[in-house]
């Protein structure tokens, strides 16, 4: 048998070809090309079925990954932690170079490969709903930071709007910083004219025009303003991108919610309390693949990081957050956590529970996560959807293990 390193980059890749007994057969580069690439894959066939020929590489997902398993390769990923932590073994002068780094990933595999999972083509409803959640998950980082920057803007040169409304993200609020993004703007701004503009918005808030005008007028003044013509193109410009990200996350949205209308496994966990659209598409697209490589549910809460990792020598002992693990799975599954303990019973005596005994809100959560990925591995291998009375019913038989 023979086993490939590959030590990737964005623009040249560096390849190794072993055989059992550790000797190189063959060692190349090639460019990050079309052409590179075909050749490189023949290449390889030359060396065997590429069945029977296993990649190692520092990635778990991408074009390289997805072109090597497309071409029949078993792919190995390896953390760079991982790999780090096993350089020694090559020499204690910590050379470094990236054809060496090519050979040191396919010895590696030669004699640790039964220890490393591969990985297994993703079903590309889940895939397409991954990339469709990552992209959105970018645009509301985007979103969070357009509201901080609008935020600061505010707090250095007109506080009253800040705190307005609920959040400087809604609509009402962008509205009013269309309308009146300066203090010259709001100056003539009465009674009659808020209510007015209340009522164009459809406001829902607790507060009266007079209350909100009380609001606006008792905020600090800032001592040195900007002239009011540049505040105005400053607010205007963060609104107009705030409304274009928003815009972007809409239809994003409306995206997903047809992809994950469309996908056959989402109705084994559209039945999870408390599970909305957006979480629904992430638990798809971020655990799914988990839940169809491993081979029980608690690989999967290590994968997920839902499970802790012990410590123990001699006397001394300890568990501890588990840091290597799927950090989006993680949190796709801790928002479920949180909004199910909110909706079922079962899962708010859990977290109540675990906060008896002394854990944090966040160690809490992840104890809530890890029995409930109990659940929806069964839902996901058997094919059943998730159905609250079945549940109960099984939690109440003392054998059971949901």
């Amino acid at each position: 048998m023979r086993y490939v390193g590959w030590d990737w980059a964005s623009r040249t890749h560096d390849v190794t070809v072993l055989e059992d007994s550790g000797a190189v057969v063959e060692r190349w580069s090639f460019a990050h090309t079309e052409a590179g690439w075909a050749a490189t894959l023949h290449r390889l066939r030359r060396h065997g079925d590429p069945d029977q020929l296993p990649v190692i590489i520092e990635k778990s997902s991408g074009l390289v990954v997805d072109r090597l398993l497309g071409a029949r390769h078993p792919v190995v990923p390896v953390h760079p932690t991982a790999f780090y932590a096993a350089r020694p073994r090559w020499g204690a002068a910590g050379a470094k170079s990236d054809p060496g780094d090519s050979y040191k990933l396919a010895d590696y595999l030669r004699t640790d490969g039964h220890r490393l999972r591969r990985l297994e083509p993703t079903d590309a409803g889940l895939r397409e709903l991954q990339a469709l959640v990552r992209l959105r998950d970018d645009q509301v980082r985007t979103r969070t930071a357009t509201i901080n920057q609008l935020t600061a803007t505010l707090e250095a040169h007109w506080p009253g709007p800040r705190d307005l409304f609920t959040s400087l993200g809604s609509p009402i609020a962008r509205a009013f910083l269309t309308d009146y993004p300066t203090p010259d703007s709001a100056a003539r701004l009465g009674e009659a004219r808020m209510a007015a503009f209340c009522r164009r918005h459809g406001y829902r808030g607790s507060k009266t025009p007079e209350q909100l005008l009380t609001r606006l007028r008792a905020a600090p003044v800032a001592p040195v303003g900007l002239p009011s013509t540049t505040l105005s193109a400053i607010i205007t410009a963060q609104i107009q991108l705030l409304n274009a990200v928003q815009a972007t996350i809409a239809q994003i949205e409306k995206r997903i919610a047809g992809c994950v209308a469309a996908h056959p496994r989402a109705r084994l966990l559209a039945g999870l309390p408390g599970v909305g659209t957006i979480n629904l598409a992430q638990l798809l697209a971020e655990l799914g693949p988990i839940l169809d490589r491993v081979e029980s549910a608690e690989q999967a809460a290590t994968e997920c990081g839902a499970a802790p990792v012990t410590k123990a020598s001699g006397k001394s002992s300890g568990v501890y957050f588990r840091y290597a693990a799927n950090s989006r799975a993680r949190q796709a599954l801790t928002t479920f956590a949180h909004n199910a303990r909110l909706q079922s019973p079962w899962a708010g005596e859990l977290y109540a529970n675990a906060r008896r005994r002394g854990k944090r809100n966040p160690h809490a959560i992840r104890i809530v996560a890890r029995a409930w990925l109990r659940v929806i591995w069964a839902c996901w291998h058997t094919g059943n959807p998730y159905d609250p009375a079945t549940h109960a019913a099984r939690r109440d038989r003392p054998t059971s293990a949901t």
